[in-house]
């Protein structure tokens, strides 16, 4: 399956416990068990990891940005921010962008 989202990207969540929330893809993370491909979206999925403290650094529990499925969020146009699946579109040079279906803009 060909993933329609890039790094950097805004998306919508569409289910799972942060439904509605919205935010930037920090990386696409490698597929998890059952194939399908993950992201890693800024502030939401939030998981706590109790670190053990090392020479380094001092411990305590730790919050990051965990996995989620790309199939549970939706792109975001920039113009009209409203969530889309965008369409692929060949300019006249021959480069294909993404274009958005509600307002048709251009999607970088």
């Amino acid at each position: 399956m060909k993933l329609n989202i890039r790094k950097k990207d805004m998306v919508l969540v569409l289910s799972g416990r942060d439904k509605g929330k919205r935010g930037e893809v920090l990386r696409i993370a490698s597929p998890g068990p059952d194939g399908q491909a993950r992201l890693i979206v800024s502030k939401v999925n939030i998981l706590t990891s109790h670190e053990k403290p090392r020479q380094a650094e001092p411990g305590g529990i730790q919050k990051r940005e965990g996995p989620i499925p790309a199939s549970n969020v939706m792109l975001l146009c920039p113009k009209c921010d409203k969530p889309s699946r965008p369409k692929s579109d060949k300019l006249g040079t021959g480069e294909r962008v993404r274009v958005c279906r509600k307002c048709g803009e251009v999607i970088l």
